[in-house]
C-alpha cells in the first residue's frame, strides 16, 4: 500500500515541477498563447488536487504505526498545493489586470489603492469560486454514493422477497406434511385397533 503511495508521491513531484514552470511563465506570455496556459494549469492543478485525495484515501489505509509518517507527507504535500494555488491565482490576476487595461485602455484616473482593492476583491471571488467547485464535486460524489446505496437497498430488498417468498412455500409444504402425517397417524391407529 505504501508503495501506492510513494508511486502518488513521484506523480505529485513531477507535476508540481511542471506547474511551477508553468505558473512562472504566465505573466512573460500574451494573447491566446497566455489563455492556452492558463487553462492547462488549471486543468493540472485538478488533477493533483485529485491526486491528493487519492493519497489521502492511501494514508487511511496504512497501519496506524506507520500513518503519522505519511500524514506528516501529505500535509506538506498539502501546503505546496496550496502555495502552487495562490501563486497561481496571483498570476491569473496580473493576467485579468492585463486583459482589463487592453480592452479599456490604461485609466490614468484610477489610484493604486483602487487597483489593490480591485485585486484583493478577485482574489476573493477567486478563492469563492474555487470552493464552489469543491462543494460541487463533493455534492456529486455524495449523490453518487447516496444513489449506489438506494441500487443496493433496492437489490437487498428484492432479495428478501424473494426469501420470503420462499419461507412462505416451506411453510406451506410444512402445514400440507403435517396434515398428511396426523391422517396416516390416524390410519395407523386405526389398523392397530383391528
Amino acid at each position: 500500500m505504501s508503495s501506492d503511495f510513494e508511486s502518488y508521491e513521484q506523480d505529485f513531484g513531477t507535476t508540481t515541477a511542471e506547474l511551477t514552470n508553468k505558473i512562472g511563465r504566465i505573466p512573460k506570455l500574451s494573447g491566446e498563447e497566455k489563455t492556452q496556459l492558463i487553462l492547462n494549469v488549471d486543468k493540472q492543478l485538478e488533477e493533483v488536487r485529485e491526486l491528493m485525495e487519492q493519497m489521502d484515501l492511501e494514508v487511511r489505509e496504512i497501519p496506524i504505526q506507520s500513518r503519522a509518517m505519511y500524514n506528516g507527507r501529505l500535509k506538506s504535500y498539502k501546503q505546496e498545493l496550496e502555495k502552487l494555488e495562490k501563486d497561481f491565482k496571483r498570476s491569473r490576476i496580473a493576467y485579468s489586470d492585463e486583459v482589463r487595461h487592453e480592452l479599456l485602455g490604461d485609466d490614468g484616473g484610477s489610484s493604486e489603492g483602487q487597483l489593490i482593492k480591485l485585486r484583493e476583491e478577485r482574489a476573493h471571488l477567486l478563492d469563492n469560486t474555487e470552493r464552489l467547485e469543491r462543494s460541487s464535486r463533493r455534492l456529486e460524489a455524495g449523490y453518487q454514493i447516496a444513489v449506489e446505496t438506494e441500487q443496493v437497498g433496492q437489490e437487498i430488498l428484492s432479495n428478501l422477497h424473494g426469501d420470503r417468498e420462499k419461507i412462505q412455500k416451506a411453510r406451506e409444504r410444512l402445514r400440507e406434511t403435517d396434515a398428511n402425517l396426523g391422517k396416516s397417524s390416524r390410519i395407523l391407529t386405526g389398523m392397530l385397533r383391528r
